[in-house]
C-alpha cells in the first residue's frame, strides 16, 4: 500500500499567491504613488505659470521704471547721443560694455528679431540689466542678452504688429505648452488666443519660433506648443 508523504502535503498547503487583502493593499500603493507623481507634476507646471507671470510683470513695470529715469525706453536709448557709445558706458561700471540705442523713439524689434537679439532686441534686456531692474550680467549682448523663460524657451521682445494686429512693445515667451498658455491668458487678459493685449502664435517644441501677425489658429488646444506675446 502506498504511504502518503505529510510533508508533502503540508508544503503544498503553504505553497499560495496573493490574498485579495495583500493585492488590495498593493493597488492602493500604486494609487498613492500615481497620485503623487500627478499631483507633482502639477505643481511643477503651476509653479512655471506663477514664474512666467511674474517675469511678464517685472519686465513691464521695469520697463516704465526705466523710461521714468532715463526719459527714454531701454533699447532704445542712447543718452542722448547715439554716435557715441562712451555716453551711455559713462553711467558707471554697469554700463562699461552697454550698447546704446539709436534714440529714435521706438525701440526697433522686428518679428523676426524677437528671439534672435538683433536690432535693438538685446539691448532692452541689456539696459535693463545695467540699470538693475533685470537680474543677470549686463556684459551679455545679443541673443545671448535673452533670459531663459519657464518653460524652456526664451523670452524676447518686439514692436511690430503681430497676433492680428496687436502694435506696441510686448514681451514674448518661446516654447509653452497648451496647457500653461491658457492659463497665462486666462490670468493676465481675455483668455482669447487672437484678442485683448495677450496674444499666441503657433510654435514647434523645442524651438524658439518667432510670432507672426496671423496669430493662432482658433482657440487654443492642450496639445499645441505657442509663442506667447504679452503688450506691456
Amino acid at each position: 500500500m502506498n504511504k502518503i508523504n505529510i510533508t508533502n502535503l503540508q508544503s503544498s498547503k503553504t505553497q499560495g499567491g496573493f490574498t485579495l487583502i495583500e493585492i488590495a493593499i498593493v493597488l492602493v500603493i500604486i494609487g498613492l504613488l500615481l497620485g503623487g507623481v500627478l499631483q507633482g507634476q502639477q505643481l511643477i507646471e503651476n509653479s512655471r505659470i506663477r514664474n512666467a507671470t511674474n517675469s511678464f510683470n517685472g519686465i513691464a513695470a521695469g520697463a516704465f521704471s526705466y523710461q521714468d529715469r532715463y526719459g527714454r525706453m531701454p533699447g532704445d536709448d542712447s543718452a542722448g547721443d547715439s554716435a557715441d557709445a562712451t555716453v551711455i558706458q559713462a553711467r558707471g561700471d554697469a554700463w562699461a560694455s552697454v550698447s546704446p540705442g539709436d534714440g529714435d523713439g521706438i525701440v526697433d524689434a522686428a518679428l523676426a528679431s524677437t528671439f534672435t537679439g538683433a536690432e535693438e532686441v538685446g539691448d532692452f534686456f541689456q539696459h535693463m540689466r545695467a540699470a538693475g531692474f533685470l537680474a543677470g550680467d549686463a556684459d551679455l549682448a545679443d541673443a545671448n542678452a535673452l533670459p531663459q523663460n519657464p518653460f524652456g524657451g526664451l523670452i524676447g521682445i518686439t514692436t511690430a504688429a503681430m497676433g492680428g494686429g496687436m502694435n506696441g512693445t510686448k514681451v514674448c515667451m518661446s516654447n509653452v505648452n497648451g496647457s500653461a498658455a491658457i492659463a497665462l491668458d486666462t490670468q493676465l487678459d481675455d483668455g482669447d488666443s487672437d484678442g485683448g493685449r495677450f496674444r499666441a502664435t503657433t510654435g514647434v517644441a523645442g524651438a524658439n519660433t518667432a510670432p507672426d501677425n496671423a496669430g493662432a489658429t482658433g482657440a487654443y488646444t492642450e496639445d499645441d506648443i505657442y509663442t506667447v506675446c504679452y503688450r506691456i
